[in-house]
């Protein structure tokens, strides 16, 4: 049976992700929590790494170790980064990268040793699904909250559609160790509006779009 890892940031997003396991468990290793079971036919090891670059890497490699998965999925929230997405829409990535990584001698956004644009798996049956757009998800350790911060963002990178704290650096892990990777982000806010995105992003909860993170039920089943 294929293992299929899911990680997330926030205990919100995995209250939305564990009603969809069945058989679950959990297993405590190092302090984290990971929970497993089934969707479908695939086993699934499910874990809230943190929010943060940081975070999201060490939990990556704590999963890699402990559950040695045939591919990772990385879901959660993201802010909308431009005028071609809206709050609830879900952004497929087609790779992901680093808007706030610089080293002298490197290209903005390339960490050495790692691509600039970090590979990722786009299936088609989510692809093609509603509300579904599929572009570059770009992450940093900033809750990005005004437009001029998009702004700076899209300078680097103009084909970014969503911005998170967490996809790069999951995506560079599994790139490192050769583990396929799919990451997969709704809209929950977008900055590049002139009301108060903290507002918008707040009243996205309030509203449990369960419905929308039931996407992640197809994707699983399509992997």
């Amino acid at each position: 049976m294929k293992t299929i890892a899911i990680i997330v940031a926030m205990s919100k997003e995995l209250g939305l992700l564990l009603p969809l396991l069945e058989d679950a468990r959990t297993e405590e290793v190092h302090g984290t929590t990971f929970h497993t079971g089934r969707i479908g036919e695939r086993r699934i090891v499910a874990m809230e790494c943190g929010i943060g670059k940081v975070n999201a890497a060490m939990g990556t490699t704590l999963l890699l170790d402990t559950f040695a998965p045939d591919v990772v999925v990385n879901t959660g929230v993201a802010a909308g980064a431009g005028e071609g997405v809206a709050v609830m829409d879900v952004v497929l990535a087609s790779g992901v990268a680093h808007h706030d990584f610089w080293c002298i001698g490197e290209e903005w956004g390339r960490v050495p040793g790692s691509p600039r644009i970090i590979p990722t798996v786009v299936p088609e049956e989510i692809a093609l699904a509603r509300h579904v757009k599929t572009g570059l998800i770009c992450s940093g350790e900033l809750f990005i909250s005004r437009r001029e911060e998009i702004d700076t963002i899209l300078g680097h990178f103009p084909e970014a559609l969503a911005v998170d704290m967490e996809s790069a650096a999951i995506g560079q892990v599994c790139c490192a160790r050769g583990v396929p990777y799919v990451c997969m982000r709704i809209i929950s806010d977008t900055p590049w509006c002139s009301h108060d995105n903290s507002r918008q992003y707040d009243d996205f909860w309030a509203e449990a779009p369960a419905h929308t993170f039931a996407l992640v039920e197809t994707l699983i089943n399509a992997l």
